[in-house]
């Protein structure tokens, strides 16, 4: 029972919050997502995947790790076959490491849905690049320890019916809000960030960490 990490093949940073995010939890790999293990200090008891882009030259300790494999052409993604057996051993909490960014656009936004698919079967999730984090927004109320400033966005995967943010530079009162609407991008923390929403999915997606200059 408890946390696990999916270290998945995307963009991460190693950063203080993400090292408090992952403590004590356990650790499956999906394929490419083992080259994340060295630079967080993990080895994973699990490695999965169809094994086409394994890191070269990696070291002795990881390269033992136990793996299951799966023929590249299969129904479901590395990732998702990795949660699926974080499941199976206990997982009641999922970080998914490296959920954004990488090469294949497909994958990320997978993540994202799959994430909201989870946490409305009762799973809870984070997404995280170690500078961006990923939280599903269900109906129901939240409150998040973000720091003032933190950019934020709440992405709506439906139309959204009740949405109320607060602790906010621009905050809402039981906004309705159009699916593929751009309100609720870019908003900043000012206060005890929270999110309620009466009906509908969303996603909030965070900057705990300053953006890269440009």
């Amino acid at each position: 029972m408890g946390t696990f990490t999916i270290l998945l093949g995307g963009e991460l940073t190693r950063t203080p919050r993400l090292e408090r995010q992952i403590e004590g939890s356990r650790v499956i790999a999906a394929d490419a997502g083992i080259g994340h293990a060295r630079m967080l200090g993990l080895v994973p008891e699990l490695w999965v995947g169809d094994f086409d882009s394994v890191p070269a030259n990696l070291p002795d300790d990881l390269a033992a790790v136990p793996r299951k494999v799966f023929p590249a052409e299969k129904d479901m993604t590395d990732g998702e076959l990795a949660i699926a057996e974080a499941l199976q051993r206990g997982a009641t909490s999922l970080v998914l490491a490296g959920a954004f960014g990488g090469k294949r656009a497909d994958h990320a936004f997978l993540h994202l849905a799959l994430a909201l698919r989870l946490a409305e079967a009762g799973t809870e999730v984070l997404l995280t690049s170690g500078a961006q984090e990923g939280v599903p927004i269900l109906p129901g109320g939240a409150a998040f320890d973000y720091a003032d400033g933190t950019l934020f966005s709440v992405l709506g995967f439906s139309d959204l019916a009740g949405l109320t943010v607060t602790g906010a530079k621009w905050p809402l009162d039981r906004v309705e809000v159009a699916f593929g609407s751009s309100l609720t991008i870019s908003n900043e923390v000012k206060g005890r960030l929270g999110i309620a929403l009466e009906r509908g999915r969303a996603l909030l997606l965070a900057h705990p960490y300053p953006l890269p200059e440009s």
